[in-house]
Formats: C-alpha cells, sequence, structure tokens
C-alpha cells in the first residue's frame, strides 16, 4: 500500500504546494495512468520528449484519488483533489525524502559498478530474521524509482534497504539526500559508466557522493580492496564511522577462511568466532557482498544466529548468478542481467575454479557504456577467458567480436567463434554443448542473452 496520509497533509510535505479542493485519504502513489490508482496519488512526470499530464483524464478514469499538478499545466482538474507544485518530478522527491523523515526506521543505501543488487537481496534477506524489511524492486534505484520505492513503503517498516544506480556526477548525491541513510555500502568499483565519468577514479568519487546525505552517526562501507575507495574516502567530510570489507586482512570485516563450490560458498568473519556462514550464491565476489551486508547487520544489532538465520533464507533477483539445469544435462549460470570488465572477469574466474564439469563454455555478449576503451576492455575479456581453461568461448555482438578475435591466438579456432545472429549462436549450442558441460551466460542488459538461456532450458 505504501504511503498513508490525508491530501492536506501532503500538501504540507512539500514546501511551496497548493491545495485546491477538499482533503481526502490516500493510500500510495502512482506515476503510471494505466494502473488501478483506486485511492492513489497520481504524479505526471514530464520528461524531455513526454508530458503525463495529457493523462490526467485517464488517471482519474482509473480511480485516482487525489493529483499532484504542475502550476503551469493549463488544464487543471477540478473533479479531484489537486495539489500544486512547481515541478511534479521535484514534489515526488520532496514527498518522499519528507515521509522519511515522519518515519522512525532505518535506511541503508546501497551503489557501486557491480552487485548494488545482489547485496541488496543478501542484506534483505538477513535483516529480515529480526526486522520488517522493505527493498528496492527491480531497477527503481534512479531520480524517479527511488522515491517511489521509499512512497510504496508500509508505515510499519523498520529498514528500507535503498539501491542507488547513477550515470553521471550529481546523481548519487541527489538520491542520498532524500534517502538520508543511516548505514551506506559502496560494492566496488568498476568500469560501467567510464564514458560519463572519464576514469575509474572519477566512477569512485561519483560513488563516494553517497556519503553527502549519510547522517551523522551513520556508517560508511566501502569496499577496502579497491585502492581508488581508499583513497577517494581522504578527500571527503563525512563524520561518521567509515569501515571496510574485502577479502585483505587489512579490513575491518575478512573471511578467514572460505571454500567455493558449485552451490554457493562457505566462510567464517574475523570479528564472529565459532559460526561458519553457508551463501547459497555462487561467486567470490559475493562472499565480499555478504560481508558488507554483515557488517551493516552487526551494526543493526543482529546477532550471529539471526545472520545465519537470514543467509538461509535468502533469493537472489533473476539472471544474477543464477544456477539453473537443463533436459539435456547442461548446467547454466545465467547472469544475463549486466556486465562490465570487473562481473565479467568474475564469472570468469568462477567457471574456472568449479570442479566436476567436462567441459566449460562462456557464452560473452556485449559490454555497454564503456566509453573510448570498449574495444580493449573487449579484448581484456577475451585474453582473460584463454588463460583460465576455458574450452570453449562464444561472443555475441560487434564489441564481444574484439574478444573473440583475441582469445583465438591462444584457443584453436574450432572452440571460438563469434556471432552478430543470437538464433545462430543458440542452435550452435545446442548441438556442441553436451551432459554435464557447464555454460555461464553473460551480457550487458541490452544484449538480452537470457533467450539464450531460455532456449537451452526449452529443450
Amino acid at each position: 500500500m505504501g504511503i498513508n496520509r490525508t491530501v492536506e497533509q501532503i500538501a504540507h510535505m512539500i514546501p511551496g504546494s497548493t491545495l485546491i479542493g477538499n482533503s481526502v485519504e490516500i493510500n500510495g502513489v502512482s506515476t503510471d495512468s494505466r494502473e488501478n490508482l483506486q485511492g492513489k496519488l497520481f504524479i505526471p512526470i514530464k520528461g524531455e520528449k513526454f508530458d503525463a499530464h495529457q493523462f490526467l483524464p485517464q488517471a482519474i478514469e482509473n480511480g485516482a484519488a487525489a493529483i499532484l499538478c504542475s502550476k503551469s499545466y493549463e488544464d487543471v482538474p477540478t473533479n479531484v483533489p489537486v495539489v500544486l507544485v512547481e515541478d511534479t518530478l521535484e514534489g515526488l522527491q520532496q514527498l518522499a525524502k519528507s515521509y522519511l523523515k515522519e518515519w522512525n526506521g532505518k535506511v541503508v543505501g546501497i551503489t557501486g559498478s557491480n552487485g548494488k543488487t545482489s547485496t541488496k537481496d543478501i542484506l534483505t534477506s538477513i535483516l529480515s530474521a529480526k526486522y520488517k524489511v522493505h527493498k528496492t524492486q527491480g531497477n527503481y534505484n534512479n531520480h524517479i524509482g527511488l522515491p517511489l520505492t521509499v512512497l510504496s513503503m508500509d508505515e510499519d517498516t523498520e529498514v528500507a534497504v535503498l539501491e542507488m544506480g547513477m550515470s553521471n556526477f550529481g546523481e548519487i548525491e541527489l538520491l542520498t539526500k532524500i534517502a538520508n541513510p543511516d548505514a551506506a555500502i559502496i560494492t566496488n568499483i568498476g568500469e560501467s559508466h567510464m564514458m560519463e565519468l572519464g576514469s575509474r577514479a572519477g566512477i569512485a568519487k561519483a560513488k563516494l557522493e553517497i556519503a553527502e546525505g549519510l547522517k551523522e552517526n551513520g556508517t560508511l562501507l566501502i569496499n577496502g580492496d579497491e585502492p581508488l575507495l581508499i583513497e577517494g574516502v581522504k578527500d571527503i567530510s563525512f563524520k561518521g564511522t567509515i569501515e571496510t570489507f574485502g577479502f585483505n586482512q587489512s579490513n575491518n570485516l575478512y573471511p578467514t577462511t572460505f571454500e567455493l563450490t558449485e552451490n554457493g560458498s562457505t566462510f567464517e568473519v574475523n570479528k564472529i568466532e565459532n559460526k561458519t556462514f553457508t551463501l547459497s550464491v555462487l561467486g567470490k565476489h559475493n562472499i565480499s557482498n555478504t560481508l558488507a551486508a554483515i557488517g551493516v547487520a552487526m551494526k543493526f544489532g543482529l546477532t550471529s544466529a539471526e545472520i545465519e538465520k537470514g543467509l538461509e533464507n535468502l533469493q537472489l533477483t533473476k539472471m544474477r548468478m543464477e544456477l539453473l539445469k537443463a533436459p539435456n544435462g547442461v548446467t547454466l549460470i545465467n547472469d544475463a542481467y549486466n556486465a562490465s570488465p570487473t562481473s565479467m572477469k568474475a564469472a570468469i574466474d568462477l567457471v574456472s575454479d568449479l570442479k566436476g564439469f567436462a567441459r566449460k563454455f562462456v557464452v560473452f555478449g556485449d559490454m555497454l557504456e564503456l566509453g573510448d576503451q570498449e574495444v580493449a576492455f573487449h579484448e581484456e575479456i577475451g585474453s582473460e577467458v584463454a588463460s583460465k581453461g576455458i574450452d570453449y568461448l562464444y561472443t555475441y555482438g560487434e564489441l564481444a567480436s574484439n574478444g573473440a578475435a583475441v582469445a583465438k591466438k591462444a584457443m584453436s579456432e574450432s572452440r571460438v567463434k563469434s556471432y552478430q545472429d543470437k538464433e545462430k549462436l543458440i542452435q550452435d549450442l545446442l548441438q556442441t554443448a553436451k551432459e554435464n558441460d557447464l555454460i555461464v551466460v553473460k551480457a550487458s542488459r541490452g544484449m538480452k542473452l537470457e533467450e539464450v538461456v531460455n532456449a537451452i532450458l526449452e529443450k
């Protein structure tokens, strides 16, 4: 349901707004006029190429109890209460900020080049052993999605876990100042959005903006294995606690032992004695993500037994290191939600480390938004595959073909194939992969390589 207020209260929560009409109670908000809006506040967003104010009649027809409307819009509805604001997007953001201020729970912000969603899922699962938790759904992690996530939160929620995405400077700063987190996590620094931010140092600087909205007594947890974060954190003025996590023993939180298996991993943590944790998620990097989550959980008063219980109930968002078994006996790792050089290398390492498979395939699609170094990054992945004992490399897309060209120099041509036709890739993969083979599928979201996974599962 989410926010439950009268329209009069809503108007008070948005500075500079004006209420027209009688006050009614609203239950939740929406920016989609096509939904069932019964009892909800409809917020039309104006973009560069569209203006949702044109859908106000449809929203009212679908049950909207009230409207947040721009003062510049000429045809203001008269048959429902209206809250007039200068800008509806800013009104949405201010409403979310005010809602959090009136609420008594704790907020955790999560950002990073890779692992945001997995860390969000892991942290939510752990905290749910003690608290009622509300988390970001899907990709609702931007300037519109985050406030909508906040406003969909029920009043009796005890912890909000909010993912914060970005593509340029200033975007994390905006989100963190809406959320005002008690704790924040930076999972790592990769290469995504290099085009906009110029360098990995620029990416680190943009991610560290999350500290600007943290409460004064809050905690910032950063990946201590990343030198750019260790260096960058020296330049921020945050007055709370800064803690590090990672595999190096110089970190505040690190695994004293760990073991990777085809079903996940087990590990022990330096600050928790006599407890071995089991993580049902593939990849060494997810141990690091879990350490960050454990750091927050300990700050929020969870016992080691509660942390263990939370991990037992973990379910990750689909297409993130998702282990699947095809009818023909092939094992698939579906990691097709997104990709960057850092996360691609983590997937290759995982496949290389896993034992007990006849042959190993990497299906690698284009990694997008990498700027003027994009060809070099794809070539680097080809070299990485060739050096890790992978049996077959299949690439999809123009950029990924550069990786295939490099891999062919170290692997026989019959083991490296490059495709621009997804159907042809699928057919060749179905003919070549046999029972007890392992295939990892990974690419940027726009490549839609989950279609490859689904085709294999359906055969």
